[in-house]
């Protein structure tokens, strides 16, 4: 079973009806118990860094999930979910984050000639081989929603990134701890096929 962890602030049903499409066993949910026996968790996230981290905190979910990572469970986090893996975020302020993944969460630079947020459709490049990325071939697109990206520290734990005039860290992964920066609930093909892998990681 994969928990999805409810905290009042994510895109639930969407993630749990791909996950039912994929033939993956689901439950949403903010006991600790069902994620403590759990075989892997989904952290998806929308809204503001601060807000969802103080959610989590006051449901006692974040140690409840650094306790399971730590155990080896695998983790993924969704959008905003994927931010709150890192260690801080600049949203609106300084927060510090989930520590998980070494890094960063810095917003888009309104100096320049963009549109924020990066909204939309984009193409996924490679940055290295992970099961992860097991059969999504390079230029693939998926569907973005954010103002803000990560800056790791590792570049090495960047699977993909795409190009909004920087390059965005797409899927990042670092052991059991992994993260998409899109929502491949709302990708097509592409983001089914990343979801798959996901679930085939915990068989």
């Amino acid at each position: 079973m994969i928990a999805i962890i409810n905290y009042d602030a994510g895109n639930l049903k969407s993630v749990s009806k791909a996950l039912e499409r994929l033939g993956f066993d689901a439950v949403i949910t903010s006991s600790e118990k069902e994620i403590s026996n759990s075989k892997a968790m989904i952290l998806p996230g929308v809204g503001a860094f601060g807000d969802c981290m103080n959610s989590l905190k006051d449901k006692g979910l974040d140690q409840c999930i650094i306790k399971n990572v730590q155990e080896g469970k695998y983790l993924l986090g969704i959008c905003l979910g994927m931010q709150m893996l890192f260690e801080k975020s600049y949203e609106d302020g300084v927060w510090n984050g989930l520590g998980l993944l070494e890094g960063d969460v810095v917003r888009f630079n309104a100096d320049l000639d963009l549109k924020i947020p990066h909204m939309g459709w984009n193409n996924l490049i490679a940055n290295g081989t992970d099961t992860i990325g097991k059969n999504i071939k390079a230029g693939e697109f998926v569907y973005f929603v954010h103002s803000y990206y990560a800056q790791p520290q590792n570049d090495e734990d960047v699977v993909f990134y795409t190009e909004y005039d920087v390059k965005v860290p797409a899927v990042v992964r670092k052991n059991n701890v992994i993260g998409m920066q899109f929502h491949p609930e709302k990708s097509g093909q592409t983001g089914m096929q990343l979801l798959k892998n996901f679930g085939e990681l915990i068989k």
